[in-house]
């Protein structure tokens, strides 16, 4: 019988501080919270255990001082469990209509899509490649880009002209060997094409779209709006501070950072 008082006490001094975050506007850390990483260039790096998202998840946990349960998975796979409710959060997500039924948003950069392109692929402009039925493009599975970028891939892959992978290395290979002729890259994947025979081969194409919000992806089915609200005040706070800008410079030139994180 004791034992069952001091549990029902247990219960009833989560649920206060639960109802009292919520009140506050703080994030609530009465359960154990889960996040996932995707291995994509600067974002993060299975080899090394680095990277921007890295870095903004561990400053969302010093900030919020919840205790998370931090995995690495595909992006396809991500996206799914966030739907489901059985994953909190992820970062570096890009909103459309499909995802902001089952997740909100908390941004903290933008950047802007370009496709790279094989050399002997002879395509100077996006029509020419679009236009070459012959021509195969690499993207990962699940990603989305910006509008022109989008519209390119829902054609082609209409088209039966994508492979899909499900991450960045795998693209580079395909591109290398010529079984696809282009793929879509975003500033993080820059350091794999310096230096490279991929930089050597290829040539880059603009979309001549604006900039691509970026941010923190939360579950609408395990987060209530009032959650929600607290984590995009804390990733606000970590914007309005220079805390974002500064975890970028560690990866981009100032110039650079600056131009993703202030938007």
């Amino acid at each position: 019988m004791t034992h069952l008082v001091v549990r029902m006490v247990q219960v009833l001094l989560a649920l206060a501080m639960a109802q009292s975050a919520v009140a506050a506007g703080k994030p609530d850390c009465t359960r154990p919270l889960s996040l996932a990483l995707h291995d994509h260039g600067l974002l993060y790096s299975n080899e090394t255990g680095e990277g921007i998202d890295k870095d903004i998840a561990d400053e969302l946990i010093r900030r919020s001082g919840c205790r998370f349960i931090v995995t690495v998975m595909p992006r396809a796979r991500i996206w799914q469990l966030i739907e489901s409710g059985a994953l909190d959060f992820s970062l570096s997500g890009i909103a459309n209509e499909a995802r902001e039924r089952f997740a909100a948003f908390a941004w903290y950069f933008s950047n802007k899509y370009y496709l790279l392109v094989r050399k002997d692929a002879m395509a100077q402009r996006l029509s020419d490649f679009e236009n070459n039925t012959a021509l195969k493009l690499g993207v990962i599975r699940s990603f989305r880009y910006s509008p022109t970028a989008n519209r390119l891939v829902d054609r082609l892959d209409a088209e039966q002209r994508i492979s899909y992978s499900t991450s960045l290395d795998p693209l580079y290979q395909v591109l290398l060997g010529n079984r696809v002729q282009a793929m879509i890259i975003e500033p993080f994947d820059y350091p794999a094409l310096e230096g490279t025979k991929l930089r050597a081969q290829t040539a880059i194409v603009e979309f001549d779209d604006p900039p691509v919000r970026h941010g923190l992806i939360m579950s609408r089915k395990s987060l209530p709006e009032a959650q929600q609200a607290a984590w995009r005040t804390l990733m606000d706070g970590m914007r309005a501070d220079g805390t974002v800008q500064r975890i970028f410079e560690k990866y981009f030139a100032p110039d650079l950072a600056r131009a993703m994180t202030q938007f």
